[in-house]
């Protein structure tokens, strides 16, 4: 491999230098882990395969994943290290790596904070009833696994508790996000209060990210942003933007990969393309877990954040839709304050 050309990379990163040499030994590793099982050699970074097929179906994805299980088995799945494969990913212009690695990453925390809350809501009994068996996943769980681990728990949990106290401990969201967004709060500043402005401005504002990575040939979180993904945003209000109907705004979530949503015919794996949650997106294709979209309510509480830093309380929002209960898109009513 490109170790200077890494280190350069990581160095841009502002990577401490120790780490930036673990960084290095770990993408080596990765290299190395491939050519055992795909028959793959490096004599340069232009090698590595970019969507290749490999001996016995093995995909890019499928590796990074295996390659995972190894640093959980060894107690090695820290964010560090799966952070240096991430920006290999990068480095190597390998977008299918990359992704990967993300879905790693994304909402790993989910489970962890759901440990916790059930305690704080509901009592340790409770919680403990409801993981009995299954426990917190380990960071770097491949997501082929997650909804085993996942699924289950929210299930006992409605069961357990019913459905409008587990709505509403999800409602909240199980990601770590920010109880402050400036920028949502600048620019309800600057639209002077009035709402349909704002939402024009916020709308503005997400096509002009798309068009800057489609400019600039990066990826928008993980998905390749073409004409065909900026028109089709363009022509629905409601995503990256909203619509209001008196106090309430819908918004509708752009699918996790436009493109390849767009493209297919399938019903199963058009849901499938459009989910954006690792812990459940997987199901929806192989089917080999039971969904519950009791779950979404946790997505429903990630969009309403933002309104309640505007506006400073909180706030409800509804699941109008989901790809989980066999809609084609994921939809939101986020209700706002009366007065």
């Amino acid at each position: 491999m490109d170790r200077q050309g890494f280190r350069a990379m990581l160095q841009t990163r502002k990577v401490l230098d120790e780490k930036i040499e673990s960084a290095i030994a770990l993408a080596e590793r990765f290299e190395g882990f491939v050519k055992d099982i795909g028959g793959t050699s490096f004599p340069n970074d232009a090698s590595f395969p970019n969507d290749a097929s490999f001996p016995n179906d093995a995909s890019i994805t499928e590796i990074a994943w295996s390659f995972s299980e190894q640093l959980i088995q060894e107690d090695q799945n820290t964010l560090d290290n799966y952070l240096a494969l991430a920006r290999y990913g990068l480095f190597t212009k390998n977008n299918t790596l990359f992704v990967a690695i993300l879905e790693l990453l994304d909402g790993y925390e989910a489970q962890e904070n759901l440990y916790h809350r059930v305690a704080e809501a509901f009592g340790e009994v409770v919680r403990d009833e409801v993981f009995a068996g299954i426990g917190v996943a380990p960071l770097g769980l491949p997501t082929r696994d997650k909804p085993g681990t996942m699924m289950p728990v929210i299930e006992r949990l409605e069961a357990k508790v019913g459905f409008e106290a587990c709505r509403a401990l999800l409602g909240d969201s199980l990601r770590d996000l920010p109880s402050e967004y400036p920028d949502a709060v600048q620019h309800y500043q600057e639209a002077g209060g009035d709402m349909d402005v704002y939402l024009r401005l916020k709308k503005q504002a997400f096509v002009e990210q798309l068009e800057a990575c489609q400019r600039e040939g990066r990826l928008f979180f993980a998905q390749e942003i073409t004409d065909a993904v900026i028109a089709f945003v363009k022509s629905d209000p409601e995503i990256g933007g909203g619509r209001r109907v008196g106090h309430i705004v819908y918004e509708t979530k752009i699918p996790f990969m436009t493109p390849q949503y767009l493209a297919e015919t399938d019903p199963v794996l058009k849901r499938y393309y459009y989910c954006h949650c690792p812990w459940a997106r997987e199901a929806i294709k192989n089917g080999d877990v039971p969904l519950t979209a009791t779950f979404c309510n946790c997505s429903a509480g990630f969009h309403k954040k933002s309104w309640e830093a505007i506006f400073g309380q909180p706030l409800k929002a509804e699941v109008l839709e989901s790809v989980l209960k066999g809609d084609d898109r994921c939809r939101f009513a986020i209700h706002l304050p009366l007065e």
